[in-house]
Protein backbone atom coordinates (compact mmCIF):
# COMPACT_ATOMS: atom_id res chain seq x y z
CA UNK A 1 0.00 0.00 0.00
CA UNK A 2 1.04 3.53 -0.70
CA UNK A 3 2.00 5.76 1.98
CA UNK A 4 0.54 9.47 1.44
CA UNK A 5 4.14 11.68 1.55
CA UNK A 6 3.70 14.49 3.95
CA UNK A 7 5.96 17.50 2.43
CA UNK A 8 8.80 18.68 4.64
CA UNK A 9 8.58 22.14 4.97
CA UNK A 10 11.91 24.25 4.78
CA UNK A 11 10.31 28.13 3.75
CA UNK A 12 9.67 28.71 7.59
CA UNK A 13 13.30 27.77 8.74
CA UNK A 14 14.67 29.71 5.89
CA UNK A 15 12.57 33.13 6.50
CA UNK A 16 13.12 32.51 10.51
CA UNK A 17 16.49 32.58 10.12
CA UNK A 18 17.07 35.32 7.31
CA UNK A 19 14.81 37.35 9.71
CA UNK A 20 17.29 36.67 12.11
CA UNK A 21 19.95 37.75 10.01
CA UNK A 22 18.49 41.11 9.41
CA UNK A 23 17.40 41.68 13.34
CA UNK A 24 21.51 40.88 13.75
CA UNK A 25 22.92 43.27 11.37
CA UNK A 26 20.47 46.13 12.19
CA UNK A 27 21.17 45.94 15.82
CA UNK A 28 24.98 46.11 15.03
CA UNK A 29 24.10 48.77 12.40
CA UNK A 30 22.68 50.36 15.33
CA UNK A 31 25.47 50.24 17.51
CA UNK A 32 28.14 51.39 15.31
CA UNK A 33 25.90 54.55 14.57
CA UNK A 34 25.71 54.75 18.76
CA UNK A 35 29.05 54.40 19.30
CA UNK A 36 30.41 56.89 16.50
CA UNK A 37 27.78 59.71 17.11
CA UNK A 38 28.62 59.49 21.03
CA UNK A 39 32.47 59.27 20.54
CA UNK A 40 32.24 62.34 18.44
CA UNK A 41 29.69 64.60 19.55
CA UNK A 42 29.22 63.71 23.30
CA UNK A 43 25.63 62.17 25.23
CA UNK A 44 24.38 65.93 25.20
CA UNK A 45 24.11 66.12 21.57
CA UNK A 46 23.74 62.68 20.68
CA UNK A 47 19.92 62.00 20.48
CA UNK A 48 18.34 59.04 19.71
CA UNK A 49 16.63 60.62 16.17
CA UNK A 50 20.16 61.14 15.36
CA UNK A 51 21.41 57.76 15.90
CA UNK A 52 18.24 56.66 14.09
CA UNK A 53 19.15 58.82 11.38
CA UNK A 54 22.66 57.51 11.42
CA UNK A 55 22.15 53.65 11.60
CA UNK A 56 19.01 54.33 8.63
CA UNK A 57 16.29 52.91 11.13
CA UNK A 58 13.14 54.28 12.61
CA UNK A 59 13.34 55.63 16.36
CA UNK A 60 10.57 52.76 17.52
CA UNK A 61 13.14 50.19 16.13
CA UNK A 62 15.53 51.56 18.25
CA UNK A 63 13.12 51.74 21.51
CA UNK A 64 11.85 48.30 20.55
CA UNK A 65 15.62 47.08 20.19
CA UNK A 66 17.05 49.11 22.97
CA UNK A 67 15.10 50.64 25.21
CA UNK A 68 16.66 53.90 24.52
CA UNK A 69 19.93 55.45 25.18
CA UNK A 70 21.40 53.59 27.97
CA UNK A 71 20.20 50.01 26.23
CA UNK A 72 22.75 51.09 23.04
CA UNK A 73 25.53 52.40 25.52
CA UNK A 74 25.05 49.36 26.90
CA UNK A 75 25.33 46.98 23.89
CA UNK A 76 28.37 49.08 22.92
CA UNK A 77 30.06 48.68 26.52
CA UNK A 78 29.20 44.60 26.10
CA UNK A 79 30.71 44.61 22.11
CA UNK A 80 33.69 45.88 23.67
CA UNK A 81 34.53 43.67 26.44
CA UNK A 82 33.76 40.75 24.14
CA UNK A 83 37.41 42.03 22.52
CA UNK A 84 38.31 41.06 18.86
CA UNK A 85 38.04 37.53 17.45
CA UNK A 86 35.14 35.22 17.35
CA UNK A 87 35.83 33.87 21.05
CA UNK A 88 34.89 36.50 23.71
CA UNK A 89 37.49 37.74 25.67
CA UNK A 90 35.79 36.54 28.61
CA UNK A 91 36.13 32.73 27.67
CA UNK A 92 39.62 33.40 26.78
CA UNK A 93 40.30 34.20 30.48
CA UNK A 94 37.84 31.26 30.99
CA UNK A 95 40.35 29.04 29.09
CA UNK A 96 43.65 30.61 30.18
CA UNK A 97 42.98 29.66 33.79
CA UNK A 98 41.23 26.08 33.26
CA UNK A 99 44.25 24.91 31.29
CA UNK A 100 47.14 27.36 33.19
CA UNK A 101 48.91 26.44 36.43
CA UNK A 102 51.38 29.00 36.60
CA UNK A 103 49.57 32.24 38.11
CA UNK A 104 52.03 34.73 36.43
CA UNK A 105 50.88 33.51 33.29
CA UNK A 106 47.34 33.83 34.11
CA UNK A 107 47.87 37.42 34.92
CA UNK A 108 50.16 38.13 32.21
CA UNK A 109 47.26 37.07 29.90
CA UNK A 110 44.65 39.17 31.87
CA UNK A 111 47.16 41.63 30.78
CA UNK A 112 46.94 40.80 26.96
CA UNK A 113 43.54 40.47 27.06
CA UNK A 114 43.52 44.32 28.71
CA UNK A 115 45.30 46.07 25.52
CA UNK A 116 43.00 44.12 23.43
CA UNK A 117 39.74 45.42 25.29
CA UNK A 118 40.20 48.45 27.00
CA UNK A 119 40.72 50.44 23.86
CA UNK A 120 37.47 49.78 22.77
CA UNK A 121 35.51 50.11 26.05
CA UNK A 122 37.36 52.43 27.92
CA UNK A 123 36.05 55.61 26.23
CA UNK A 124 32.56 55.15 26.28
CA UNK A 125 32.91 54.18 30.21
CA UNK A 126 34.36 57.93 30.58
CA UNK A 127 31.71 59.16 28.65
CA UNK A 128 29.52 57.54 30.60
CA UNK A 129 30.86 58.61 33.68
CA UNK A 130 30.85 62.42 32.16
CA UNK A 131 27.05 61.62 31.25
CA UNK A 132 25.93 60.12 34.75
CA UNK A 133 26.96 63.35 36.95
CA UNK A 134 23.55 64.73 35.55
CA UNK A 135 21.76 61.73 34.21
CA UNK A 136 20.18 59.35 36.50
CA UNK A 137 19.86 56.80 34.01
CA UNK A 138 23.69 56.74 33.15
CA UNK A 139 23.99 56.60 36.73
CA UNK A 140 22.61 53.54 37.13
CA UNK A 141 23.69 51.97 34.17
CA UNK A 142 27.36 52.86 35.60
CA UNK A 143 26.61 51.50 38.84
CA UNK A 144 25.47 48.64 36.83
CA UNK A 145 28.59 47.96 34.86
CA UNK A 146 30.85 48.29 37.90
CA UNK A 147 29.36 46.47 40.00
CA UNK A 148 29.28 43.59 37.01
CA UNK A 149 32.94 44.06 36.39
CA UNK A 150 33.40 43.77 39.89
CA UNK A 151 31.87 40.20 40.29
CA UNK A 152 33.94 39.50 37.31
CA UNK A 153 36.83 40.04 39.34
CA UNK A 154 35.77 38.10 42.22
CA UNK A 155 35.44 35.02 40.51
CA UNK A 156 38.99 35.48 39.21
CA UNK A 157 40.08 36.21 42.78
CA UNK A 158 38.34 33.16 43.78
CA UNK A 159 40.22 31.22 41.46
CA UNK A 160 43.31 32.19 42.37
CA UNK A 161 42.53 31.63 46.22
CA UNK A 162 41.36 28.39 45.66
CA UNK A 163 44.49 27.56 43.80
CA UNK A 164 46.24 28.77 46.67
CA UNK A 165 47.94 31.60 44.49
CA UNK A 166 47.29 34.70 46.98
CA UNK A 167 49.54 35.87 49.51
CA UNK A 168 49.40 35.67 52.79
CA UNK A 169 47.03 38.72 53.96
CA UNK A 170 45.14 38.88 50.69
CA UNK A 171 41.57 37.62 51.02
CA UNK A 172 39.21 36.83 47.78
CA UNK A 173 37.17 40.48 48.36
CA UNK A 174 40.71 42.15 48.64
CA UNK A 175 42.49 40.99 45.53
CA UNK A 176 39.14 41.55 43.73
CA UNK A 177 39.03 45.10 44.27
CA UNK A 178 42.39 45.21 43.43
CA UNK A 179 41.80 43.74 39.90
CA UNK A 180 38.71 45.85 39.87
CA UNK A 181 40.87 49.02 40.50
CA UNK A 182 43.30 48.27 37.47
CA UNK A 183 40.99 46.99 34.81
CA UNK A 184 39.23 50.52 35.45
CA UNK A 185 38.60 52.56 32.81
CA UNK A 186 39.93 55.60 34.90
CA UNK A 187 43.69 54.05 34.56
CA UNK A 188 43.16 53.53 31.09
CA UNK A 189 42.73 57.36 30.93
CA UNK A 190 45.77 58.29 33.04
CA UNK A 191 48.17 56.64 31.74
CA UNK A 192 47.14 55.76 28.30
CA UNK A 193 44.94 58.86 27.13
CA UNK A 194 47.10 61.38 29.52
CA UNK A 195 50.25 60.51 29.75
CA UNK A 196 50.72 58.57 25.98
CA UNK A 197 51.61 55.15 27.59
CA UNK A 198 51.37 52.82 24.30
CA UNK A 199 49.02 50.18 24.95
CA UNK A 200 51.51 47.57 25.33
CA UNK A 201 53.50 48.96 28.23
CA UNK A 202 50.08 49.59 29.79
CA UNK A 203 49.06 45.63 29.75
CA UNK A 204 51.99 44.94 31.07
CA UNK A 205 52.17 47.21 34.04
CA UNK A 206 48.73 46.22 34.59
CA UNK A 207 50.46 42.78 35.17
CA UNK A 208 53.11 43.54 37.02
CA UNK A 209 51.10 45.43 39.74
CA UNK A 210 48.50 42.80 39.63
CA UNK A 211 51.56 39.87 40.40
CA UNK A 212 53.02 42.11 43.19
CA UNK A 213 49.81 43.63 44.78
CA UNK A 214 48.51 39.73 44.67
CA UNK A 215 50.71 36.75 44.86
CA UNK A 216 53.02 34.88 46.93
Amino acid sequence: MDHQRVPVKTRRRYTSSRRDEQARQTRAAIVDAAQLLLLRDGFAVTTVAAIAAAAEVSVETIYKTFGGKPGMVRAICERGLAGEGPIPAETRSDELQSREIDPRVIIRGWGRLATEVSPLVAPILLLLRAAAATDPDMRRLQSELDDRRLTRMLSNAGALAAAGHLRDGVDVDHAAEVMWTYSSAELYELLVLKRGWPIERYGAFLADAMISALLA
